[in-house]
């Protein structure tokens, strides 16, 4: 039996999550060196300017932005039934969400130093909300918009663009001094796991509820 490549690399993006997880609660949240590394780095180059970019593009991960953009991607999904597919899309990045938050809670990694911080944060560390919150929405919105796109440039552009930012939100958070990078890559782990295992049945569930009549 084959096993379809979706779950291969669920299983993969899972798998490096929870060995992540696991030397992080080993280490009772303690930094890695590469993280350390990489702070002390961010915190030796960055400049005034590059805070106020880097604020600009990681509050559009979060909040308004990413909830409108999944939406977006669910009307995408079901245009004849464009307001069932949003409502579900706004639904399934929550979803994401809450799972986030109850990780971050058992885990309860603390945050690097708050000196180091650019702008007062919540919640424990891993994995990063808006790191997580931007790569789920990415995902989401390239895989509803490749149907739509018939040349090589458009698929191209199709998954570049969301992913060039979900990724430069998630290392705004490092800029900002408020996540370790690590943080970060399990937020973009959790959300390939999730995405992979989710997105394609719940597109089918969604394509299903739409009367044949309905249907594009």
């Amino acid at each position: 039996m084959t096993v379809p490549r979706r779950h291969l690399f669920a299983s993969v993006a899972a798998t490096l999550l929870a060995a992540l997880i696991l030397f992080a609660a080993v280490r009772d949240g303690a930094p890695f060196g590469p993280d350390t590394a990489l702070h002390r780095w961010v915190l030796d180059h960055r400049t005034s300017a590059g805070i106020d970019v880097a604020t600009f593009v990681t509050d559009t991960g979060n909040r308004v932005v990413p909830h409108l953009l999944a939406a977006l991607a669910g009307a995408l999904t079901v245009p004849r039934a464009w307001w069932l597919g949003a409502v579900a899309g706004f639904a399934a990045l929550l979803t994401g969400q809450l799972l986030r938050l109850l990780l971050v809670h058992a885990l309860d990694r603390p945050r690097p130093p708050a000196e180091s911080w650019t702008a007062h944060v919540n919640n424990p560390s891993m994995p990063s909300g808006h790191s997580t919150t931007a790569a789920l929405t990415a995902i989401g919105l390239a895989a509803a918009l490749l149907p739509y796109c018939h040349r090589t440039a458009t698929r191209a552009l199709a998954i570049a663009v969301p992913a060039a930012w979900g990724a430069s939100v998630g290392l705004t958070r490092v800029y900002l001094g408020v996540h370790w990078p690590t943080d970060v890559l399990a937020g973009w782990l959790f959300a390939a796991a999730l995405t992979l295992l989710v997105l394609p049945p719940l597109g089918r569930r969604l394509r299903r509820s739409v009367r044949p009549a309905e249907l594009p």
